[in-house]
């Protein structure tokens, strides 16, 4: 099965061998992606934070330098969400009143991206406060899907997709909470990871109101919020989590066809537009014929209704701070111990349905790249099937690895038609807890049966 890919430059990993070979300097690779950010970039909008100058010194150093074998992303240009700091750079959330201060230093991962090898060329456009499925802001204005520029790329991390999608870069590094990762890789047709809660640290990525506060110093990753990259293939997610990670993880091996997956491609109360279905079941049938073992229902599946209710209370109170409502009702400390004890029974109950699975299938979103609007996403709706359903309905399908802090890789597995454009469609696999690196190996193996 065919997927809309815009870009045939090298990924990551492919960049770094050439670099390392010396069939490409370090320079060379840091120039060409300079040159695609300046010739893409004016009409799609992904590049917020441009650091071209310093990327540029970087690389002549690098090249001067003995090449580095234990630095796997030696020489690579790559792009982070603006939301994470970086060292002399503005860390916005897309409020301008902040567009004027820059952060004194890198946020852990920049850091470890660093170490890595990899030189941020710049930093990538976001919504305010990164609450959308769209990537526009006063700051630095609009983010335009490269596949088709009247569509949003997905938010929040929205410039993170369209840049690695249109060729700019080979990855990026993004956030996700509300599927802010997974539906700009959907929309864009790239790959994307959502990592285990906990694996890789957000400590640099804190918003401005608070950073900018004197004595403030961010010592713990907040409630359900992680941060996955994004990239072309699997081979390079793979590595940018274990570049990212806290601690080693470990591969188990196991083909894909010796696998027992389960796939939910609908809810109660959830509806998926046929644009996203027709891929979606075009590709668990191929994956069937190919001899993968696909179950279409279990009653080992967690309620998700319930623990959609607990997953939306958490996120709003994590997002806001613990801040009132609009009602003015704030959270108890009682309130938050019942969503952590909800949030635990749901971790049980994917764990016990771990037991007999080996991974989960689903849609990574109800529909596919949405037109622009001048509000967010979640304060309209969804065209489904030509009815407009409530946009929240939507984060079920991010909720679902979400709510118990599991991985889910999505890749793409073809295209679909919605309102009247034909455009990239993803799937996200989840899978157990810890185990990012073999979710990200099924989704490659199943990637790799459907567009042989």
């Amino acid at each position: 099965m065919a997927y809309p890919q815009l870009t045939d430059k090298a990924g990551a990993l492919a960049t770094a061998l050439a670099i390392r070979t010396r069939k490409l300097s370090v320079a060379e690779a840091v120039d060409a992606a300079i040159t695609r950010a300046g010739r893409l970039d004016a009409e799609i909008c992904a590049l917020a934070v441009p650091d071209f100058e310093r990327a540029c010194e970087t690389a002549r150093a690098m090249d001067n330098a003995p090449r580095r074998l234990d630095q796997p992303l030696f020489g690579v240009p790559m792009t982070i969400k603006e939301s994470f700091d970086v060292a002399g750079l503005p860390t916005t959330w897309g409020h301008p009143q902040f567009k004027d201060k820059v952060a004194p230093t890198d946020a852990l991962l920049v850091r470890r991206l660093k170490a890595a090898g990899a030189i941020i060329i710049g930093k990538t456009n976001v919504p305010v406060d990164l609450t959308d499925w769209q990537s526009f802001n006063p700051v630095y204005g609009r983010t335009r899907n490269p596949h088709d520029t009247a569509r949003s790329p997905g938010g929040s991390s929205g410039g993170s997709a369209a840049a690695v999608a249109s060729g700019m870069v080979p990855c990026d590094y993004g956030t996700d909470i509300g599927g802010s990762v997974r539906v700009p890789a959907h929309f864009c047709g790239v790959w994307g990871h959502k990592t285990t809660w906990g694996l890789v640290p957000k400590h640099g990525h804190d918003h401005p109101a608070m950073s900018r506060r004197e004595g403030f110093l961010a010592a713990a990753d907040g409630p359900l919020s992680i941060a996955g990259p994004l990239a072309r293939n699997a081979a390079d997610l793979a590595v940018l989590v274990e570049v990212g990670a806290d601690v080693p993880l470990r591969r188990r091996p196991k083909p894909i066809r010796e696998c027992r997956l389960l796939a939910i491609t609908g809810l109660p109360g959830s509806p998926v537009d046929a644009s996203v279905l027709g891929p979606t079941e075009a590709a668990l049938e191929t994956l069937a014929r190919a001899g993968v073992r696909i179950d279409r229902a279990s009653d080992l599946l967690p309620d998700q209704a319930r623990h959609y209710r607990s997953y939306v209370k958490m996120m709003n109170i994590a997002l806001s701070g613990g801040a009132p409502a609009p009602d003015g009702a704030r959270a108890t400390a009682a309130d938050w111990f019942a969503l952590m004890n909800a949030q635990a029974a749901c971790m049980a109950e994917w764990e016990a349905l771990f037991a007999e699975y080996d991974f989960v299938l689903a849609p990574p979103a109800p529909v596919l790249a949405v037109p622009h609007a001048d509000q967010a996403v979640f304060r309209a709706g969804f065209d489904i099937d030509g009815a407009i359903e409530p946009a929240g309905s939507g984060l079920v399908w991010a909720g679902m690895a979400t709510f118990p802090g599991l991985p889910a890789t999505v890749l793409p597995i073809g295209s679909g038609t919605y309102l009247g454009s034909e455009l990239p469609c993803g799937m996200q696999v989840i899978g157990p807890r810890w185990r990012d690196l073999d979710c990200i190996a099924a989704a490659e193996a199943i990637g790799n049966i459907l567009h042989s």
